[in-house]
């Protein structure tokens, strides 16, 4: 009974992560603009990886192997965002447009600073 609750629960994880990275392939593809696209890409990217290794740690239990997914886990917990706000900065200095609904605005190199 134990082993099908912590099938459920694993599957559960594994359906939501996969879900979250579905919709940040999405956003990247939809969104106009470099930034919203990196929004998309770094919360649901980031989100969604974590919950599968969530899952997989669970369906593995107390073992080394568990050991390897946590330094994993907080490696992509770490420094997902890091090089998402890296690519945004780069984007922003070499002065790419944003998009609004005004219509694409070119930001002022002082904001940012």
């Amino acid at each position: 009974m134990i082993e099908i609750i912590k099938s459920v629960i694993v599957v559960i994880f594994l359906i939501v992560g996969s879900l979250f990275l579905i919709t940040g392939s999405l956003g990247i593809v939809r969104f106009p603009d470099t930034y919203s696209r990196m929004h998309a890409s770094g919360k649901c990217d980031t989100l969604g990886i974590s919950l599968i290794l969530v899952g997989l740690i669970i369906y593995q239990g107390l073992d080394f192997v568990t050991v390897k997914l946590i330094l994993i886990l907080l490696f992509v917990f770490f420094t997902g965002p890091v090089a998402v706000n890296s690519i945004i900065r780069a984007s922003f200095k070499s002065g790419n447009k944003m998009w609004t609904v005004k219509g694409w605005v070119q930001w002022s190199k002082e904001r940012i600073e």
